[in-house]
């Protein structure tokens, strides 16, 4: 039974605890950890101190994992100053370098999408994201259900950055995510995966296998980061939900496929 191309990734919030507890115990389940990160106006944040940079970086290289980071906000240009969201990415960016991550992502912000104006800022915000990350190849910019993929175009084609396909939005948006795939696997660096019911990020499990069987046949023989960008227990229903469908898809019976996606602690 062949294995899938793809590294299996979580997010960084599925055990109760800080961002080390749960690298700790997802270290054997995954292959990749998505770094979530926030900051908030109150005060509150989880960006990492030094010492857990350095331990993050201590269990990577013991479990041959590596790290995607979400950077903490969508981003956006305005003229005269550095718009929070570029300031915080700056801080990610600097906090994580010696993770060397297989991929910044971020998203850009929506509103506005499709006016006049918002393509300008948003060339804007990436050319300062760039600068900032040094290496643009480990950008990877995400769609979001608040514009089209197409709308993105021109900012690929102005920087050889990479792409971040959420199939999840493009289910929230009502697209049909396989033509998207089609045009964006080529250029992805990570791919999102979650189930949509009321809302998104949800268990893959309230996803039907007719909805889901061709997003994973179109994943089996692309070698970027699978991440299963659901929370909690979710994350293993989720890997459950994912296992039986490479199962089903390889005409497989016995659970072979499932334990080459999970493999043991």
């Amino acid at each position: 039974m062949r294995r899938p191309a793809f590294r299996l990734g979580s997010t960084s919030y599925v055990y109760p605890g800080d961002l080390a507890h749960n690298v700790d115990r997802l270290a054997g389940i995954v292959q990749d950890i998505e770094l979530i990160l926030f900051e908030t106006p109150a005060g509150e944040s989880n960006f990492p101190s030094p010492p857990t940079v350095a331990r993050l970086a201590e269990l990577a290289h013991a479990h041959t994992l590596t790290y995607t980071v979400h950077l903490p906000a969508d981003l956006r240009h305005t003229p005269g100053s550095q718009h929070p969201s570029l300031a915080q990415a700056q801080r990610v960016i600097e906090l994580t370098a010696p993770l060397d991550p297989h991929a910044y992502v971020f998203h850009l912000e929506g509103t506005g999408a499709g006016e006049p104006g918002w393509l300008d800022q948003a060339h804007e915000a990436v050319a300062a994201l760039v600068g900032m990350a040094g290496a643009p190849g480990r950008l990877a910019l995400e769609n979001l259900e608040s514009y089209a993929p197409e709308a993105l175009a021109p900012i690929f084609d102005a920087f050889p950055i990479r792409r971040a396909l959420d199939i999840g939005h493009l289910w929230k948006a009502g697209r049909n995510p396989l033509p998207v795939m089609a045009a964006w696997l080529p250029q992805a660096s990570v791919v999102h995966l979650h189930g949509m019911a009321a809302t998104d990020h949800q268990s893959l499990a309230v996803t039907a296998p007719a909805q889901l069987d061709p997003i994973l046949a179109g994943l089996l023989d692309w070698p970027g980061v699978l991440t299963l960008e659901v929370f909690e227990d979710d994350f293993f229903t989720s890997r459950d939900a994912l296992s039986a469908a490479i199962a089903r898809i390889c005409g497989a019976n016995d659970g072979t496929q499932a334990r080459t996606i999970d493999p043991a602690p």
